[in-house]
């Protein structure tokens, strides 16, 4: 049976004091790095997801975490190995595979990233977030109509996710459709994304 290792916001306060009495458990270690990521404190909760693994190496979870404060020191092949190894841990978490592949778009893998974005969306089809670095992924490769297929669903999705409609509209000025682009410009900044200003400007003439 999985495990389910997140269970919820819970205070830092709260969950060490619970811990002093349960000092082995590996899910209250865990949701306290999830806590201590809330409140931006990164070293303590690096430490804690460190200690959940040394109590429990099979949290996929804690691996994926490490990952992701890897990437907000700017170290990209460190969160790539932490996701890699939570993938090896549990290869249909469909989350490492999305994060895989957002690293290997940053490093300019396109053709890596594709692979591990459509087996994080075989695992998960409605991964929002997924379907839009493939999309990126597509658009570096120099396919803009599969990034408007592959955003497009995730706008279905979700209509409001802003970087999809990004993607669209970088997607159709590559295509030499800059009203098109606009349009889907002037949506993504509808729903609070901010597309680059020299991009906007490129086709402030055609509203």
């Amino acid at each position: 049976m999985k495990k389910n290792y997140d269970y919820g916001p819970k205070s830092v306060a709260a969950l060490k004091e619970a811990l002093h009495d349960n000092p082995d458990s590996a899910t209250l270690m865990y949701n306290l790095g999830v806590s201590l990521v809330a409140e931006r404190n990164y070293d303590e909760a690096r430490k804690a997801f460190e200690e959940t693994i040394a109590l429990e190496p099979g949290i996929a979870e804690a691996y994926v975490q490490l990952g992701g404060l890897a990437m907000q020191k700017g170290d990209l092949e460190a969160c790539l190995q932490f996701n890699k190894k939570a993938a090896e841990i549990r290869p249909r978490f469909a989350v490492p595979w999305g994060n895989i592949g957002f690293v290997y778009m940053q490093q300019h893998e396109a053709d890596k990233a594709v692979k591990a974005l459509k087996r994080a969306l075989s695992l998960d089809p409605q991964f929002i977030q997924a379907h839009t670095t493939l999309g990126s992924a597509y658009l570096g490769l120099g396919d803009p109509d599969a990034c408007i297929m592959q955003c497009s669903k995730a706008i279905e999705i979700e209509p409001m996710f802003g970087p999809a409609y990004n993607n669209i509209g970088l997607a159709y000025l590559e295509k030499k459709e800059p009203k098109k682009a606009l349009i889907y410009f002037d949506k993504a900044t509808e729903t609070g994304f901010e597309v680059d200003p020299d991009i906007l400007a490129e086709v402030r003439e055609y509203r």
